[in-house]
């Protein structure tokens, strides 16, 4: 698998393109499945229509690698949280986690055991793909997650988890460990069921200061990666810690690929990290909206890594409402440009 390769560092004939949510509303005909589906939810939890609107980005786009269509919040959902996703506002927890009797009313093998229909949809779509075609499965990172699991939804402040990172250090430490064991289960059972690659999305990692980031999210994420490389060390793993530019120099890991958002400058990541790591990312999003925007994006990232080392992406998720058209132009364009 050229994806596959490429995470490895590997020389490959061009350099492969996918994009973080690619499987989503800019696609008329994902939204036709998830109007059959009923909910957001609901297609989560329907196997046979997540391996749909999973395969739909390979063939529509011509992606080099499908990322399995879910969401890192089943994760806690299964561990016995009520999660409800309110139209126009995102996820929301109605009851987060605010002491040790919840906390501990949270189940790691009832978790485990629940995600099932997400091992389940792996194997339909891996069963599904052409074989050079590689599936990345996912998870949030520990401190992303605990972060929704404490605030009860998205967040501007942080201010109900980081008074406990500084109040009750200790107990923020026991949650994140907890939902550390559930994710080295959740991400072995991935593999099991057919994933080609695994990448660890660290949405909120830039809310931390730099000591903050070290001690309560990068030591949890390094923690799950060589988990999973000392079993799977043919499984390539990628991290996304978003908003991390300041603290380059000191990442360190066993991991094989490094997320670059795009509020990074590529050639600072190359500097930093290039030579230890593969780089995936970083153009940003909105140009996708018109292609001469597409053109210069694609033509400096090109030109920064000259086929070296390098997987296309963007720098966060497709907008929905970027055309198709576009989104087209652009795998394309990269297909073209770096093909040796």
């Amino acid at each position: 698998m050229v994806f596959v390769d490429a995470c490895f560092g590997k020389k490959t004939p061009y350099t492969p393109i996918w994009m973080m949510r690619q499987a989503g509303r800019y696609l008329s005909e994902y939204m036709k499945v998830r109007q059959k589906a009923g909910s957001f939810l609901a297609l989560c939890k329907l196997p046979e229509l997540a391996a749909e609107v999973t395969i739909q980005p390979v063939e529509i786009l011509g992606v080099d690698a499908a990322i399995l269509f879910s969401d890192i919040l089943v994760v806690p959902l299964e561990m016995g949280m009520e999660l409800e996703f309110v139209k126009g506002e995102g996820p929301y927890f109605p009851k987060p986690i605010a002491c040790e009797d919840d906390l501990a009313t949270l189940d790691i093998k009832r978790a485990y055991e629940n995600l099932k229909y997400v091992y389940e949809s792996i194997k339909i779509i891996r069963s599904k793909l052409q074989p050079e075609t590689a599936l990345i499965g996912f998870c949030g990172a520990p401190w992303t997650l605990v972060t929704y699991m404490i605030e009860g939804s998205g967040t501007k402040t942080y201010a109900k988890v980081k008074k406990l990172l500084y109040s009750n250090p200790a107990f923020l430490h026991k949650i994140l460990a907890k939902v550390t064991e559930v994710l080295k289960l959740y991400m072995e059972e991935q593999i099991k069921s057919g994933v080609n690659a695994v990448q660890i999305f660290d949405s909120w990692a830039g809310a931390l200061e730099k000591s903050a980031f070290f001690e309560f999210s990068w030591r949890y994420i390094k923690e799950l990666c060589s988990h999973l490389k000392a079993k799977y060390p043919h499984i390539p793993i990628i991290v996304f810690p978003k908003g991390v530019s300041g603290y380059l120099d000191e990442i360190n890991g066993d991991f094989d690929v490094f997320g670059v958002d795009w509020s990074t400058p590529i050639e600072s990541a190359k500097e930093k990290i290039g030579s230890r790591y593969v780089l995936q990312g970083n153009m940003e999003p909105s140009r996708l909206y018109n292609k001469k925007a597409i053109d210069a994006g694609v033509e400096h990232i090109v030109n920064i890594m000259q086929n070296n080392r390098h997987i296309f992406n963007l720098g966060h998720g497709i907008l929905p409402d970027v055309s198709v058209e576009n989104a087209k132009y652009f795998i394309n364009l990269v297909h073209e440009k770096t093909k040796i």
